[in-house]
């Protein structure tokens, strides 16, 4: 899987596209580590723009969660943002809204203080 990694105000941006699901989700973990050693102390975030993301299932949610544990052992972050509405419904039922910092898109996780939801 391709995230398209940019960078922007001096945090990574990635961007999955399509379904995290059974199928896809060992190859957005394989993309998505490498750049998890970018989410430490002091850096700028790591962000995940989801805008792309049509769908993602509990195997896709134990990705981020995994993720979300990395980050948070390196004193890092690793926020989302540009939920799509079947993927925003799907982390407010699993509550993952909770676990991670979600924002309505790029510039509002990167703006000072945030600007999430």
């Amino acid at each position: 899987m391709d995230l398209n990694p940019t960078s922007q105000d001096g945090a990574l941006v990635l961007r999955p596209a399509g379904r995290i699901d059974h199928a896809t989700a060992d190859a957005f973990q394989a993309a998505l580590q490498p750049h998890l050693e970018q989410a430490r102390a002091g850096a700028a975030p790591v962000v995940l723009d989801m805008q792309g993301v049509d769908y993602i299932s509990s195997v896709g949610l134990r990705v981020l969660m995994m993720a979300a544990r990395q980050a948070h052992d390196q004193q890092g972050r690793l926020v989302v943002a540009g939920l799509t509405p079947l993927v925003k419904e799907v982390f407010e039922i699993s509550r993952f809204n909770l676990v991670f910092e979600v924002y309505d898109d790029v510039a509002g996780a990167l703006a000072p203080k945030g600007g999430g939801e």
